[in-house]
């Protein structure tokens, strides 16, 4: 019974449990990937126009980045409070929406309902903060895969809850606004207690990969289930039967993960946490070497590290130098620096000046904010993921100007290709640092590149170009989302990454209003005007989509469509700059590793 016991409080202390608890919650956190199919419903019920929509939609976009609160609560509250907040938020601000487009409350003004509907979406950014910020502590040496699949389950949820709403079976379509008020919160509430650091090493074990490799499986089998669900849905009518079986599929898909905290923990004969050694696999002492031995290798590679940091303020020059020399002859100089500098601080002859944090060690956000790879970072950021979420929210358009009557597949497909590039920007990244020690900014510039290239095919309108270039943006954006938190908590540190992940994820609705608010509406309606007047003068009947003027034709997109693929080089280049300015940092980090 006591072994029971002690293996049940392993179980709950399991560092992959919080992980699987964590895609749980994120599977249930992308609401605001369910704007699609919700305006539709609020501009039946209030009568709004598509300006009035799109103000909708940008406060939308502002609740669900704008995390500088969550990220300072993340902070200075214990996480389950967090996340207590954030299931709040959604309840009232959802639910108040849910009200007001039933009937069960007085219509509001269109600013209330905004208020209404960024309270709502920023209940999200509690849920993403708390799922990221306990898992890469837990896994501060595995952060590419963590936070690439923790992203990837928050750009599927919109597919995942759009196939329980389908389960309901109900004509009701502002049900799903009740789904979305009460369904995040209640599982937030369930897992609030799960979802936390926990105690023990958090070094790189030899089964982390093979787990990572399962759920990468999970994953894939995951996203494909739920194309193939699509695609049957849309071609064929399928009974209530059939809809039972394909979310019960689901969920078991969803709970797979869990099999690894219940191997590890209850079949497995593991070393207790708290028992385990502290150094990592990659370092334990070789054949007839003593751990004695080891631990002052340790030692002289953390001092020479140490110094190596003063150096690169004071003497940049010979720092650089020192690269170039052999192992031994490295050494030997860095001895003879260490006595010079130790020499003379003491004699008064060098000031020793705090500058504050290196790249690598723990920035607080105000120090963050005055480095140049902060706002390269941002900027990249604005210019990437804010040009492709300018894709998603105007799918619907796009693809009815196009000649699409349903935009229903083009946002499943969104959702899906997003889930997958954010897999794959975690797992591709992390191979670039790990195997290579090369800085994983590389992988945002391969992401903006693709998403230039699905600008372009969207400009061109060819046959077939709206599928490839759906695949494009949806990889590209959500590769973003995989890559830029991972770089963040490396450049910067981990002790207060919420904050400063939070004030990043500014630069997505900053990048949305820049280019859909401005740009691509402007272009649209002045497209739509054109086509009204050629009407007028040709006596035919009006162009119209409710009391909104509707665009037709490949023109309704072409500028502004290449005016986001230009400004994604632009992105990738400055992608390219923070490539050049972080190698010796991400050299530091991963190519000790590798040596």
């Amino acid at each position: 019974m006591g072994k029971m016991r002690e293996r049940m409080a392993a179980f709950l202390n399991n560092r992959w449990l919080v992980f699987v608890a964590a895609m749980w919650l994120q599977s249930v956190a992308g609401i605001g990937y369910l704007f699609g199919s919700l305006s539709p419903v609020i501009k039946a019920s209030l009568g709004y126009n598509q300006r009035q929509l799109a103000r909708i939609g940008v406060a939308k976009d502002l609740g669900d980045s704008v995390g500088s609160l969550a990220g300072v609560l993340c902070e200075i509250l214990p996480l389950w409070a967090a996340l207590l907040i954030g299931a709040v938020a959604n309840f009232v601000g959802y639910g108040c929406v849910w009200l007001v487009v039933t009937g069960r409350l007085p219509t509001l003004p269109l600013w209330a309902m905004c208020i209404l509907i960024f309270v709502g979406t920023n209940g999200e950014t509690f849920f993403n903060t708390s799922a990221l910020v306990s898992c890469v502590q837990n896994f501060p040496k595995s952060r590419g895969p963590i936070v690439g699949i923790l992203k990837g389950f928050a750009g599927l949820s919109g597919a995942i809850l759009t196939q329980i709403f389908a389960l309901i079976h109900t004509p009701d379509k502002s049900a799903l606004l009740f789904m979305v008020a009460t369904g995040p919160s209640m599982v937030a509430i369930t897992l609030m207690f799960l979802i936390r650091p926990v105690r023990g090493p958090r070094q790189v074990r030899k089964s982390d990969q093979s787990n990572f490799l399962y759920i990468y499986s999970i994953c894939l089998l995951l996203a494909a289930y739920l194309m193939g669900v699509m695609i049957v849905q849309d071609l064929v009518d399928l009974n209530h039967n059939l809809e039972i079986i394909i979310t019960v599929i689901l969920f078991v898909l969803l709970l797979a993960p869990l099999a690894i905290p219940i191997i590890t923990t209850f079949y497995l004969d593991i070393i207790s946490p708290l028992e385990e050694p502290l150094t990592s696999p990659t370092s334990s002492p070789t054949r007839g070497e003593s751990s004695s031995t080891q631990k002052q290798k340790q030692v002289e590679e953390s001092e020479d590290e140490v110094l190596l940091s003063e150096i690169e303020e004071e003497k940049a020059q010979e720092e650089a130098r020192l690269q170039l020399l052999q192992p031994s002859e490295r050494k030997k100089r860095i001895a003879q620096l260490k006595a010079k500098f130790t020499y003379a601080a003491a004699k008064g002859g060098v000031r020793v000046k705090k500058r504050g944090p290196h790249r690598g060690e723990d920035f607080t956000l105000v120090q963050a904010v005055v480095k140049a790879d902060f706002w390269l970072i941002f900027v990249t950021l604005l210019l990437g993921a804010g040009s492709g979420l300018t894709v998603i929210d105007n799918l619907g358009q796009m693809s009815q100007s196009l000649g699409f009557d349903d935009a229903k597949v083009f946002v499943s497909m969104i959702s899906i290709w997003n889930f997958l590039g954010r897999v794959a920007g975690g797992y591709f990244s992390e191979i670039i640092v790990r195997d290579y020690a090369y800085p994983r900014p590389i992988a945002t510039a391969v992401a903006q590149l693709l998403l230039a290239v699905g600008h372009f095919l969207f400009a061109t309108a060819w046959p077939g170009t709206m599928y490839i270039g759906t695949l494009l943006v949806g990889l590209g954006y959500g590769a973003h989302w995989a890559v830029i938190p991972a770089t963040a908590s490396e450049l910067f540190g981990l002790k207060n990454f919420g904050s400063i992940y939070n004030f990043l994820t500014i630069a997505n609705p900053v990048g949305s209003m820049i280019f859909s608010g401005v740009i691509t509406s402007s272009l649209y309606d002045y497209e739509a005007e054109k086509q009204a007047h050629v009407h007028r003068i040709r006596k035919s009947v009006f162009v119209f989509d409710g009391d909104v003027l509707k665009c037709v034709g490949p023109t309704c997109f072409f500028a502004s469509s290449l005016i986001m693929m230009s400004v994604c080089i632009v992105a990738a280049c400055l992608s390219l700059v923070l490539v050049r300015r972080t190698r010796r940092v991400y050299s530091s980090i991963y190519g000790r590793g590798q040596r």
